[in-house]
């Protein structure tokens, strides 16, 4: 676990970014733990494997629906208060605007900070993204830190790039994104309904879209991989990110295939935690690499 007092600058994120804490704390990155409500109870995200799979089983098992709500302006405040503690620069990497409240309310709590403790040096970055898409712009922001670059060639870096994350996902059911108002209530009857697996895209503006469709696993398999080679640049040089909802055999399968097929470096595998795992539920595989810009 890396000291904080011992960084030359602190970069923090949100918990829907997926990484797990204890990723968090080997790396040096703050967390900002988000809540999801069971019913009239709100519970923190502990970004640890083990409550994780416990949220997927009520999902499998109780037939439990979670909701989720922003990092509130207030939750923002105190949590950028207690960072300026360290008198250091602070860069904050946000799930995207698009998708979430979290990272305008973030820009206020700024704005509050800047009104009332004038002096510090604080960048929110927008990540226009979610899960292992701004996850991965957090584990490289740490490496450039490690690296030696200064805080601004690395908030630079992260704006230059973060157009060109792709995300692809596909599901075993899009009835929990429908029921969050994240696909349409048609696209769902026909993804559901027809035992055809669906793959979505991201745009730049947050909204997730049906891109196609594939007719059983391999089918699926294989148009994803069409789509991710029409939008890759230099797998060979960088890392495939591959988050998943309590379907690890699944996702290794399709990552290896990938890897196998269009040369990725390497593959990062992480749980798709209980703040983007409210929407998506159980059985959702998606996969995050540099590519050609979103539109």
């Amino acid at each position: 676990m890396k000291d904080l007092n011992n960084l030359p600058y602190i970069i923090s994120t949100d918990s829907g970014c997926d990484l797990s804490l204890d990723v968090c704390k080997e790396i040096g990155v703050v967390p900002q733990f988000m809540n999801y409500i069971d019913s009239e109870f709100i519970i923190k995200d502990t970004m640890e494997q083990n409550d994780i799979i416990k949220f997927y089983k009520k999902m499998e098992e109780e037939g439990k629906m979670f909701k989720t709500s922003a990092v509130n302006i207030q939750e923002a405040y105190d949590f950028l208060k207690e960072l300026i503690k360290y008198d250091k620069p602070i860069m904050h990497i946000s799930l995207g605007s698009g998708i979430s409240g979290t990272y305008n309310n973030f820009v206020t709590a700024k704005e509050k900070i800047d009104e009332k403790h004038p002096g510090n040096e604080i960048y929110i970055i927008d990540s226009t993204c979610a899960s292992l898409g701004y996850g991965m712009l957090v584990l490289e922001a740490s490496k450039l830190r490690d690296e030696g670059k200064n805080i601004k060639e690395v908030v630079d870096y992260i704006e230059s790039v973060k157009r060109g994350i792709n995300p692809y996902f596909t599901t075993n059911t899009l009835t929990y994104l429908a029921r969050g108002g994240r696909v349409t209530r048609v696209a769902s009857i026909f993804g559901n309904v027809l035992s055809i697996k669906p793959i979505l895209r991201l745009d730049y503006d947050g909204h997730l879209l049906v891109h196609t469709k594939g007719h059983g696993k391999s089918n699926t398999y294989k148009k994803m991989i069409e789509s991710i080679k029409e939008q890759v640049i230099n797998p060979e040089e960088q890392t495939l990110y591959i988050s998943h909802s309590n379907s690890i055999e699944s996702a290794v399968e399709f990552g290896e295939i990938l890897k196998k097929e269009l040369g990725f470096k390497d593959i990062y595998y992480s749980y798709i935690g209980s703040i983007i795992g409210s929407h998506t539920g159980p059985g959702l595989i998606a996969v995050f690499f540099h590519g050609k810009n979103r539109f």
